[in-house]
């Protein structure tokens, strides 16, 4: 069996009834579930199986929402086949699914932090208006030149053909209007709640620090990668801390990740929660490395096969 590297979906995989037939089909899936509406103080199960899709693209809301209906499809996972996985990785919330699911929090602290942090987050975009533009096919030096043009900063490196720059609402035009004026292929503005990954979530940072002061974080039992260095987290726990916080307002380096799992001889790339947009960014990065998802019953039969 080659070596397989396990995937946590980030904001914007969300989509109504997600996590419902792990739920329905596993009394621990449920757990988790029931567990979450407990902790989080308001009915989040509801929102994942039912919607409406407005209210599970909160922040607040999305953030535990996705980490939960990962985690179920995970320990699901684990239990029909007992997987090994060499590394982890996880973009941007979904590292925190990655950490989770080795050991370095449990999964309350994991819930507790993922509300704040999506809460905090939230706040950031309501007071400063701001967005995110994906760009295609911009070679370093033109997304540089857009940059500078526009005042945005990189928020996601997704392959070597996909950037997402954050900035302000102005910025954000700007940046569309630049990468026009270089010939670049694509520059296509986010529905976003604001610019992640920038100076603009410098507040949510600040906030968050105090929160994850109480938080215990352990040496993780398999290989976490960080978003921020593209290599695995250090077994420190103070070490993991600031570099989840420098997280909320750095680049996350998705593609620095798949390279270092490849790296690590992984060559299968298994996606859970909703969504396959890390199945996609992996097969972009390198067209031969094998993906598979877990989002329901039929994907995780279809993966169980392949171990």
């Amino acid at each position: 069996m080659s070596k397989s590297c396990c995937m946590f979906a980030g904001q914007g995989a969300q989509v109504p009834g997600m996590g419902r037939d792990f739920a329905e089909a596993d009394a621990e899936a449920m757990g988790f579930f029931e567990k979450a509406n407990a902790v989080l103080g308001f009915d989040l199960m509801k929102v994942c199986f039912e919607g409406p899709a407005e209210e599970l693209t909160k922040s607040n809301v999305c953030q535990p929402a996705i980490f939960v209906t990962s985690y179920a499809a995970y320990t699901a996972f684990q239990k029909r086949t007992k997987a090994e996985f060499a590394v982890a990785a996880g973009l941007s919330l979904g590292e925190w699914g990655a950490l989770c699911a080795a050991g370095a929090l449990d999964f309350e602290e994991t819930l507790k932090v993922l509300e704040a942090r999506g809460r905090f987050m939230q706040e950031a975009c309501e007071a400063t208006p701001s967005g995110m533009v994906a760009v295609v096919g911009a070679t370093p030096d033109q997304l540089a030149a857009v940059c500078e043009k526009s005042g945005c900063t990189v928020a996601n490196v997704n392959s070597a053909a996909q950037q997402v720059l954050s900035g302000s609402k102005d910025e954000v035009a700007a940046a569309v209007a630049a990468a026009k004026e270089l010939g670049i292929k694509r520059a296509i503005p986010l529905a976003t709640a604001g610019a992640f990954h920038s100076k603009y979530m410098a507040s949510a940072r600040e906030k968050l620090a105090s929160v994850l002061d109480t938080v215990e974080f352990r040496a993780p039992r398999f290989p976490v990668l960080s978003n921020v260095t593209g290599k695995p987290h250090p077994a420190d726990g103070g070490a993991i801390r600031a570099l989840m916080l420098e997280q909320v307002t750095g680049t996350t380096n998705w593609a620095a990740d798949v390279e270092c799992a490849r790296s690590m001889g992984a060559e299968l790339f298994v996606e859970f929660g909703p969504g396959k947009v890390l199945s996609g960014l992996v097969k972009k990065i390198d067209p031969a490395l094998a993906t598979a998802n877990v989002s329901d019953l039929a994907g995780l039969d279809a993966a169980a096969a392949l171990f």
